[in-house]
């Protein structure tokens, strides 16, 4: 087993490791046709993608791909499951704080904002036609799938590579990872931090972070402290709180959270950083194990998680 394949996508890092290194070069192609089905799909900062053309198709019914079906579908079974705390139709909020375009290519410190504060139209306002493969949105909603997007691309890598080469194989897309294929016996070791780009370049000597065992499922992590902006003296973060509108209180700084699949993992986790305090309980009722960081980088754990080391890894 070779050291883990990298390279950048959809706006992070992709990773790819797998058991065997005859089936490397056919995982990669794999785990490469994946992503890109799903910038097609669903990127909201591409002319051309499914998404852009279905929100400019706003007020009248629009016919989808089943890969843009699986992923409205998915999409609005997170709201579903985390009532609204996790919301697709946050699309036109994120546009008007400034998230319009690839991250990479936000003025991180722009002029001050005149926004209201609103909450956003809602998931339930979302029309969907499984049989014909059509979508309605409403005129004035703009859907945004970036809370499951990429755990689901992760999730479909995984199992696709998994089937394809008959392989185990790990698929990170920044901080949400797939397990997929035969359970190893030792499972995997997979490095939890705050930011990703760090531990993916430098996980030898990362020292904010926590090591854990993964043998089946998903992990994901969300948070507040590497996709930020300023406009004006307000600074801005990706992850809304879909009852305002605006950037989350910053309870937590990230949230880790192991479930059976890695966008699963990722719906709790970007929920729980919306829920603020509340979200151990809600995690432990759900027994998702899980790993909450508080601003000043004291962690707490539940639902199985393992208590964080006496020194960091």
């Amino acid at each position: 087993m070779r050291s883990p394949i990298s390279f950048p996508a959809l706006g992070t890092t992709a990773t790819l490791v797998v058991t065997d290194d005859r089936a490397e070069e056919d995982a990669r192609d794999i785990l490469v046709a994946e992503i890109d089905a799903i910038d097609v799909a669903c990127s909201r900062f591409r002319y051309d993608s499914e998404l852009t053309v279905v929100n400019a198709n706003a007020g009248r019914r629009s016919s989808v791909s089943a890969l843009f079906m699986e992923a409205l579908e998915v999409a609005l079974r997170g709201a579903r499951l985390t009532n609204g705390r996790v919301d697709p139709t946050v699309g036109s909020a994120m546009r008007v704080l400034g998230y319009d375009r690839d991250f990479d290519k936000i003025d991180r410190d722009g002029p001050p904002l005149r926004v209201s504060v609103a909450r956003i139209p809602g998931w339930q306002t979302i029309e969907v036609d499984a049989r014909r493969s059509t979508v309605f949105v409403p005129a004035g909603v703009e859907l945004d799938f970036g809370a499951t997007a990429k755990g689901l691309c992760a999730d479909r890598a995984a199992r696709a590579i998994g089937a394809a080469t008959g392989v185990g194989v790990v698929v990170g897309l920044g901080g949400d990872i797939a397990i997929g294929g035969p359970e190893r016996e030792d499972g995997w070791t997979v490095l939890v931090t705050d930011d990703h780009a760090f531990a993916s370049s430098a996980a030898d000597n990362a020292v904010f972070g926590q090591r854990i065992v993964v043998r089946s499922g998903g992990v994901a992590t969300s948070g507040t402290t590497v996709r930020r902006w300023r406009r004006g003296e307000v600074e801005m973060h990706h992850v809304l709180d879909p009852a305002t509108g605006l950037p989350a209180a910053e309870h937590w700084r990230t949230v880790s959270v192991a479930a059976a699949s890695c966008v699963d993992a990722n719906i709790a986790s970007t929920a729980s950083l919306v829920m603020g305090a509340d979200a151990p309980g809600w995690l432990a009722a759900r027994e998702l194990p899980a790993r909450l960081v508080r601003r000043d980088g004291s962690a707490v754990t539940v639902g199985g998680w393992p208590a964080p080391a006496d020194a960091p890894c």
